[in-house]
């Protein structure tokens, strides 16, 4: 009987020790399978010129390599075939910051389309912000900080936004200074002609702001994908969101406003990620046929 019982027992250990195995390298795996979601945003604002127009995303890179100089994350992006690419915060990690690592990327990334780039809460925080921002001008990226610009494309234009990281001015939110803080911006960088406009933001936590704002498109970053994604639920926990939070990756939609929030590259105060593979976001512009104007009054 005893003998029956170890050797229960011993299976039951081998069979948890495959298991457990089988989760780690998969974990592991997880971290380092780089990916690439595409995402087409229909709408009847969109200029003629700019149906089919691509945007690539790359968020929270936080000075991680994905191939020797990051050869392989380069490859994919520019496997995307973007007319611009857009970078939506913490491209450095304050607490182990290699400038290297994030300006040799964003060179060799300019070869493949046009840079736009906003701050995120880690550049907020990092001494050297300067000298990241000087040489990121330097290479030709185009730093938005709490700024607008007209994208023209075969004679037409949108415009794109980009809002400074809130931490930059205020640390914390106590009273609901930042949202305030933000539409604030917001309505003064609009566009007076009413343009279709794409906003920068590295928060995803303000999209009810950028709806009441009336922005059609946004690119955003910040929650890591929740760090660790749980089958049916979605994110466990991201900053400035907490638990569960509501905006973790993905598509979100309200009236005619979309966010695309980003799971993001790299990691950062937790290393590694589960059910959550890095991406790179291609976001394809669709111009949507709108019925009703056949029938509109001439």
């Amino acid at each position: 009987m005893k003998r029956k019982l170890s050797q229960k027992h011993l299976v039951s250990l081998c069979t948890i020790t495959i298991l457990l195995l089988v989760l780690a390298i998969w974990t592991i795996w997880g971290n380092t399978a780089l990916m690439v979601n595409t995402i087409t945003i229909a709408s009847s604002r969109i200029p003629p010129a700019f149906s089919g127009f691509r945007i690539a995303q790359v968020s929270d890179l936080h000075n991680a390599e994905f191939g020797k100089d990051n050869s392989e994350l380069l490859q994919m992006l520019s496997k995307t075939m973007p007319d611009i690419i857009v970078i939506t915060g913490d491209l450095v990690d304050a607490q182990h910051t290699d400038m290297d690592i994030a300006l040799n990327f964003v060179n060799e990334a300019a070869q493949i389309a046009p840079i736009y780039y906003v701050t995120g809460n880690h550049e907020a925080s990092l001494p050297q912000y300067d000298k990241l921002r000087t040489g990121l001008e330097k290479i030709g990226a185009t730093v938005l900080e709490d700024k607008a610009i007209q994208v023209r494309h075969n004679g037409e234009k949108i415009t794109l936004i980009g809002l400074s990281d809130p931490d930059f001015t205020i640390k914390g939110d106590m009273f609901g200074e930042v949202p305030v803080m933000a539409n604030t911006k917001l309505k003064t960088l609009a566009d007076p002609e009413n343009s279709y406009t794409v906003l920068l933001s590295h928060r995803p936590e303000l999209f009810e702001t950028y709806v009441d704002c009336n922005v059609d498109l946004v690119f955003s970053g910040h929650a890591h994908g929740g760090q660790f994604r749980l089958p049916y639920i979605g994110g466990l926990i991201a900053p400035n969101q907490g638990l569960f939070p509501k905006y973790d990756a993905g598509l979100y939609t309200d009236g005619t406003t979309n966010m695309v929030v980003s799971r993001g590259i790299g990691n950062s105060i937790i290393p590694f990620r589960f059910n959550n593979r890095p991406e790179i976001i291609l976001v394809e512009l669709s111009l949507k046929n709108d019925v009703s104007l056949l029938f509109a009054p001439k």
